[in-house]
């Protein structure tokens, strides 16, 4: 018997629901260490867009408030995070095969192709910033001036990088996250210097605008929720202590990242944009450096700008969006055919008009995504507490068809949770977040349970519907579908994957 997980053609044509990219990442191949994660982390947070959310903090508020909301709301949204990382660490699926659960083999296709085009608007947001600023170093050193043909060389350049697999872009944000920091502290120096020779104290500016504590700190929990329900994406690549059921050593690796390293950066490069607004009235410190520098200062930039985005779009965007796009498509789209696609959706979105009205789109997106959360958390914690009947995942005739291959609970409470936290959007991300889960568990137990037999809530057997827990993976093999097995059963043939 061909035991592999590289299905020939054959055998994918045999299921919509099968492609190398979407199947269960095994304990052998978890390939990001416990410091490639927080590289990776250091490496999300450092993006332009986030100097806007401190810049259109200060712009009302004083600095401190700013900074103590950012690093709370990040705080808050790791909590979210760290459960639904849970998913791959445990199972090693992906988020768009997880959304098979709660919403059905074919109704995944709703709420995780809506994760997959805000994801590749993001790619195409970044992509913009990195090309605009890529041409304004370019055109002062060189003349050249056109920054579409950046946007394309950046976009190309990016998509080639993550198709190498997840361990290219484990090394690129070990390097850049280092890189990184470093310049962003020469780059807080500078626009402090800046404000202080212009007369203006940053830490006791106080803009005019209307901004509210409470609309910041939304914000700010909506910019990182489409992460904080597809970290599984991610997770399911983390090395972890296998053989263990307690949630916190399993996810040990985990934690650091999103307690720590990500409101901490997260706040800091908010500051930056915060001091860059007092010190010239533009949320972009790229753009204000630029003006005041030439020759070393403009390199230093340039340096900044790639790594920033280059390492923040494989990881946050890129992959989430080619994977929702895969699972959509299987067995069809490939994971590198997905990648392209994503570059080609961020950028007809027209991502330069979308920065424009950046709060707006995080505040829906947020809204959407963050019911979505909501589902996922009460799916996987309180109904099926962690176990999880995966070969049915890639069954299309089996426990995840529901009505027509759709949950109707899932899909009403991401619907009712959306839309009630786009009505109240000051306070979208907890309005839908609770909404989508209360309404939810109250559908799963009156109306969709009693109908439809989930068999890991019959037979509660950890032996069973558990993987890393008890040192197991789960494992596609040609010919008799998915079957637990410990990593030294597995041939080392059977090893390829292609987004490794």
């Amino acid at each position: 018997m061909a035991q592999t997980q590289v299905m020939d053609e054959t055998s994918r044509g045999q299921s919509r629901l099968m492609e190398p990219a979407i199947l269960p990442v095994w304990l052998n191949q978890r390939a990001i260490s416990n410091r490639g994660y927080i590289g990776l982390w250091i490496s999300m947070a450092v993006i332009i867009a986030t100097f806007q959310l401190g810049a259109g903090g200060v712009a009302g508020l004083p600095l401190p408030i700013v900074i103590a909301t950012i690093f709370f709301a990040n705080l808050l949204l790791g909590i979210v995070m760290a459960m639904t990382a849970d998913i791959g660490t445990e199972h090693g699926i992906s988020f768009a095969v997880y959304l098979r659960a709660p919403f059905g083999t074919v109704g995944t296709h709703i709420p995780s192709i809506t994760r997959g085009i805000v994801a590749a608007i993001w790619f195409g947001i970044q992509t913009y910033l990195g090309a605009l600023a890529l041409n304004g170093i370019f055109s002062y050193l060189t003349g050249f001036d056109n920054w579409v043909i950046w946007y394309i060389g950046f976009a190309v350049l990016q998509v080639i990088n993550t198709a190498m697999g997840i361990r290219a872009v484990e090394r690129l944000a070990k390097i850049a996250a280092p890189a990184i920091m470093a310049i962003s502290v020469w780059m807080y120096f500078t626009l402090d210097g800046l404000a202080t020779a212009s007369g203006k104290d940053i830490w006791s500016f106080a803009g005019d605008a209307e901004i509210s504590i409470v609309a910041l700190f939304v914000a700010n929990m909506a910019f990182w929720s489409s992460l904080a329900v597809d970290i599984p994406n991610i997770t399911r690549f983390l090395k972890v202590e296998a053989g263990t059921k307690s949630f916190f050593k399993r996810n040990k690796n985990v934690f650091l990242a999103q307690f720590i390293a990500l409101p901490v950066v997260q706040s800091w490069i908010a500051l930056i944009g915060a001091v860059s607004f007092i010190a010239a009235g533009d949320w972009n410190p790229i753009t204000v450096i630029q003006g005041q520098g030439t020759g070393i200062t403009l390199v230093v930039l340039l340096v900044m700008v790639v790594l920033a985005q280059w390492s923040t779009n494989t990881s946050a965007n890129l992959i989430p969006a080619a994977l929702t796009f895969v699972n959509a498509g299987a067995p069809w789209i490939t994971y590198a055919m997905g990648l392209v696609l994503a570059a080609i959706v961020g950028t007809l979105a027209m991502p330069w008009l979308i920065l424009d009205h950046l709060f707006t789109y995080l505040g829906l997106y947020g809204a959407m995504l963050a019911s979505l959360g909501g589902i996922m958390i009460c799916d996987y914690f309180v109904i099926r507490k962690r176990r999880l009947n995966v070969p049915e995942l890639y069954e299309e005739e089996g426990q995840f068809k529901y009505i027509a291959g759709c949950n109707p609970a899932g899909l009403i409470a991401w619907a009712v949770g959306g839309a009630l936290a786009i009505y109240a959007i000051d306070l979208s991300y907890f309005v839908g977040f609770f909404t989508a889960f209360a309404l939810y568990w109250v559908l799963m137990k009156a109306w969709i349970l009693p109908k439809f037999k989930q068999d890991e809530l019959v037979h509660t057997d950890d032996e069973k519907y558990l993987a890393t827990s008890i040192n197991r993976n789960w494992v596609y093999l040609d010919g008799q579908g998915m079957v637990k097995m410990d990593c030294s059963s597995i041939p080392a043939h059977a090893l390829s994957r292609e987004d490794l």
